[in-house]
């Protein structure tokens, strides 16, 4: 096990400390490093300092406020492409070094976000126990007891996220791959709904099933790392198009769970054991508790339907995905992995229809279900087994942990793995939202507040998790379908461009200052004139600001127009709320002609000097 840094990973804390200037990006990687063991299992390939220093190098001179993922450590499960870095898929014979980043890899780059290497699974993805890996990679350890599965096949993803090596981890999720490490190492895990985040760059297990999921310390968290990545690839093929503003959806607007519906499986069917069954009472008695109805409901097709994914013909999209390798040489894959892919072989075409067709009445079964509620809970596995348990019925037990997962990519569902507790051992538990296709804002705003009141460490560190973080988020909130957005410059009101906020229903909150931790600057080459304001760790001011609030469906255009080297980030007001707002994304001694005129307090008192 490594040696934890001492240091909040969350990407809130580090945000924070950033912009504080407490650290830097160069100096938390160094420690990273330097908290490394010389082996670990959980990593397949892990960036050397010279390797890393680009990324860092990118974020010299970059205000840690114009970046949502500035300086934040990252991983990124093998089966998924960062340039210049062999993919595996757990395979040595499969291997490749690809030329560009997959999609969302770029995004988060783009983002500030630093990837420290790529991690173990279960081989080609397919597992739900993280112990079908190569011996020559090993198998990671659950972050908690060693004796039990880390679970998969996102396995060293979850792992080194819970251990505090990294802030969050990219995974796969077809059946359950994302869901169940999240569950088993005290993790939200985000399995998004299909083509929300794209493919583009990911080793195939099933393509119309796969999705790149979110392995995050908490909510927010994962949020943010959603907001980044969730973005269209007209590229590729299986990519599905979504604006959540359009259709009315914010996270974290939640204030409880009052006139919400919830639906739950009667307990006949959870097949739980008595923790799992544990952490179902301790959700729904929370549930209650914050004002939601629950409602039983008969969950039999969605059960059913989880059985068509193995027992049908979907097994041979697996083969499909390897055809060429596994036929040219068949011992390069893992015995038990062979073993499932090579009854892809099989099925005959009247196969795969009378399978569409089975599914297809689920499916209608399933919509019918979930109309009759908002958001549904289940179990996210029956239970956490011992690696001494998959060993004597190494598939029997992998079946076993998808009873509650394999269904959810069938059926088109977005969904959610939830921490919610320990048992007696001190293992971690929890349960699953789901809900239709692109609920998945709705999905993490309930689970903010079920995290809000259960307080679970981070990952599998002894760090708390602060609870002031969960009501004063420093994330961009948005109430009834608007967001606020603080303005210092030519859009206040009476300056040339406050017409880009006006024309767009824009109303003024509020005339106030930001807290005195900024310096104001006039860029020099602007037209119109604009001032540009930074985070200043020593001898700041409080700036005059306005805030306007803006419907979410204008945001984008708005945000459009803003010219380099102006973006978006957080402010923090003089009343300590932070709030989104225009910040400068280079520093003062960049080179870019500007004046200081953080002497004056404001735009408009500089603008009217005279």
């Amino acid at each position: 096990m490594m040696t934890h840094t001492p240091h909040n990973l969350s990407i809130t804390a580090l945000s924070k400390a950033y912009q504080a200037g407490e650290m830097t990006p160069r100096q938390l990687v160094n420690e990273l490093l330097a908290a490394q063991p010389e082996q670990d299992a959980a990593w397949i390939t892990r960036l050397s300092a010279q390797q890393l220093e680009p990324y860092l190098a990118r974020l010299d001179g970059v205000a840690p406020e114009s970046l949502p993922l500035y300086g934040i450590p990252f991983a990124i499960k093998d089966n998924i492409d960062l340039a210049g870095v062999t993919t595996t898929a757990g395979c040595q014979e499969f291997a490749y070094t690809p030329d560009d980043d997959a999609f969302v890899v770029a995004k988060l780059i783009a983002a500030g976000a630093i990837p420290m290497g790529k991690t173990n699974l279960d081989q080609f993805a397919t597992g739900l126990v993280g112990e079908r890996a190569l011996p020559v990679f090993g198998t990671p350890a659950n972050a908690f007891d060693p004796a039990y599965v880390p679970g998969g096949s996102s396995s060293g993803s979850a792992v080194v996220t819970a251990q505090g090596q990294v802030s969050f981890a990219l995974g796969t999720d077809t059946a359950g791959s994302g869901r169940v490490p999240a569950c088993f190492n005290n993790l939200v895990g985000v399995k998004p709904t299909l083509g929300l985040l794209s493919a583009g760059g990911v080793v195939p297990a099933c393509a119309t099933l796969d999705t790149i999921s979110i392995f995050a310390l908490g909510c927010d968290d994962a949020a943010r790392v959603l907001s980044v990545t969730a973005q269209f690839d007209a590229d590729n093929r299986w990519a599905r198009e979504h604006d959540f503003a359009v259709h009315g959806q914010a996270y974290g607007v939640l204030p409880d769970l009052t006139g919400l519906r919830i639906g739950v499986p009667p307990r006949t069917q959870w097949h739980t054991d008595a923790d799992y069954s544990g952490y179902m009472e301790a959700a729904i008695r929370q549930c209650k508790a914050l004002g939601a109805e629950l409602v039983e409901l008969d969950c039999s097709p969605l059960l059913a339907a989880a059985r068509l994914l193995y027992e049908g013909p979907w097994v041979a999209e697996r083969y499909h995905a390897v055809r060429e390798l596994i036929e040219r040489n068949p011992e390069a894959l893992h015995p038990v992995t062979r073993e499932i892919t090579l009854g892809g072989a099989t099925p005959l075409a009247v196969d795969a229809f009378d399978a569409r067709y089975q599914l297809a009445e689920y499916r209608r079964q399933a919509d019918a279900l979930l109309a009759q509620v908002d958001v549904m809970l289940a179990p996210t596995t029956p239970r956490l087994p011992t690696k001494a348990e998959l060993a004597e019925a190494p598939i029997a037990v992998n079946s076993e942990l998808g009873t509650w997962t394999n269904f959810m990519n069938l059926l088109d569902l977005s969904a959610l793995a939830v921490p919610v507790g320990f048992n007696s051992q001190g293992l971690p538990g929890g349960v699953t939202l789901f809900a239709p296709a692109f609920e998945d804002l709705q999905l993490l705003s309930i689970a903010r507040l079920l995290e809000k009141e259960f307080a679970l460490p981070l990952g599998a560190s002894a760090v708390a998790r602060p609870q002031a973080r969960l009501a004063d988020s420093d994330l961009p909130m948005a109430q009834n379908g608007r967001v606020e957005i603080a303005v210092c410059g030519a859009h206040l009101t009476g300056m040339p461009l406050n017409h880009q906020l006006t024309q767009r229903d824009a109303r003024l909150v509020a005339r106030t200052h930001s807290a005195p931790s900024y310096k104001l600057y006039q860029l020099d080459d602007a037209t119109p004139a604009k001032p540009a304001m930074m985070r200043a760790p020593e001898g700041g001011t409080s700036i005059a600001l306005e805030v306007w609030s803006l419907p979410i469906a204008s945001v984008g255009s708005f945000l459009a127009g803003i010219p380099f080297p102006l973006g978006l980030g957080q402010i923090e007001l003089e009343d300590g709320r932070w709030v989104a707002g225009f910040i400068c994304s280079v520093s003062a001694d960049s080179g870019l002609p500007m004046t200081d005129i953080s002497e004056y307090g404001g735009w408009k008192a500089w603008v009217e000097r005279e």
